[in-house]
């Protein structure tokens, strides 16, 4: 077990072992320890809703290994994927909007602003609507299924995007300006496959449009538990290289960071991030844009933290999901919804506020 051996530097403690160091910052783990219990909470909130209402303490100990048989059926078969598959769709989006945001140095520039979403919604919207009967492309998605096909649009639009964006290097500005471009693209596609569908069709996806957490099994859960077990460590471990181009490109070169590798990289774990999630539960809307935002502002730092963004989307999501399922009585809502509503006014305070500093 290794020793760590606790040392002072001008302003912050830090805790080094061997080769590793790390600065102790107590009101991040105590924001962290909050936004933890927070989405216990919700969780469990979450779980015990249905027609056989189980209180918070005995959807806690059921999570502990205690409870009846029916309770641990109703709970573990039937309930927790649900709430299991909100929390992992709204950490993932919420790191997805972290990385995107520190890259471009803008807090507009989350992936559901820069059509990475838009990419998946229009590759789902096409497999619901034509399936099977557009050619090779059609017949392609349609075998691949309504997730996965939603995969490849994420995938492709971002493929997109990087390659129109790039100029001897991607640069944050440009990035975003042709995200916008191909989003307003895609969605044109996305409205023209809804005029020709047939109702049936059309209220299918407008459902999947919206994010819905509805009827999510453990086959919902598995994909972005998988994306997450993958590129969360390695979007940690690229970490450090954030801090480094939030001062520039040059600044970055300067301290000895390859840009271009390190950018290519950090926006290919985002991508991964915020199409498995979409694939998993539909575009649930502003989660990538405000999450990342609000942990910046609770734990105080100069960009956006991977790890408290995990916690906030992944409660924010959650806890949106039980309004969702409450506000209107027996009437559930999509949680993307919920999310839109919480989510854009949000959006006008940092456009007001982005319009004042540049008039300033």
């Amino acid at each position: 077990m290794a020793v760590l051996e606790k040392q002072r530097v001008p302003g912050r403690p830090a805790l080094r072992a061997r080769g590793m160091s790390l600065v102790w910052r107590p009101r991040y783990v105590v924001v962290l320890a909050i936004g933890v219990a927070a989405l216990v909470l919700g969780m469990a909130a979450n779980i015990g809703r249905g027609e056989y209402p189980i209180s918070i303490p005995d959807v806690l100990a059921v999570l502990m290994g205690g409870g009846d048989s029916g309770q641990r059926f109703i709970i573990l078969d039937l309930r927790l994927p649900r709430s299991l598959t909100g929390a992992l769709v709204g950490g993932a989006l919420a790191v997805a909007g972290a990385i995107t945001q520190s890259i471009a140095r803008n807090p507009l520039a989350s992936p559901d602003m820069i059509g990475l979403t838009a990419g998946a919604s229009a590759a789902a919207v096409f497999v619901i609507v034509l399936g099977g009967g557009f050619g090779l492309v059609g017949g392609f998605l349609a075998a691949a299924g309504l997730p996965m096909a939603a995969l490849v649009g994420g995938l492709v639009t971002a493929a997109l995007i990087y390659g129109l964006a790039w100029r001897r290097g991607v640069h944050g500005f440009r990035l975003v300006l042709v995200g916008i471009g191909l989003q307003a693209m895609l969605l044109a596609i996305v409205h023209w496959l809804l005029v020709v569908a047939e109702v049936f069709e059309a209220a299918r996806a407008y459902v999947w449009l919206n994010g819905s957490l509805n009827a999510r099994g453990w086959e919902h859960v598995l994909p972005v538990s998988v994306a997450l077990v993958v590129l969360l460590p390695a979007a940690f471990l690229l970490a450090h290289v954030l801090g480094a181009l939030q001062y520039g490109d040059d600044t970055a070169r300067g301290l000895g960071v390859p840009v271009n590798r390190a950018r290519s990289l950090l926006l290919l774990v985002a991508v991964g991030l915020a199409s498995v999630a979409t694939a998993s539960a539909g575009p649930i809307a502003f989660v990538a844009l405000v999450a990342p935002q609000i942990a910046q502002r609770l734990v105080g730092g100069a960009r956006p933290p991977i790890g408290m963004s995990l916690v906030v989307g992944a409660a924010l999501t959650v806890i949106a999901d039980v309004v969702a399922r409450t506000a209107f009585g027996a009437t559930e809502l999509p949680v993307g919804i919920v999310t839109a509503v919480l989510g854009a006014p949000y959006l006008l305070y940092l456009l007001a506020r982005y319009g004042r500093e540049a008039r300033a």
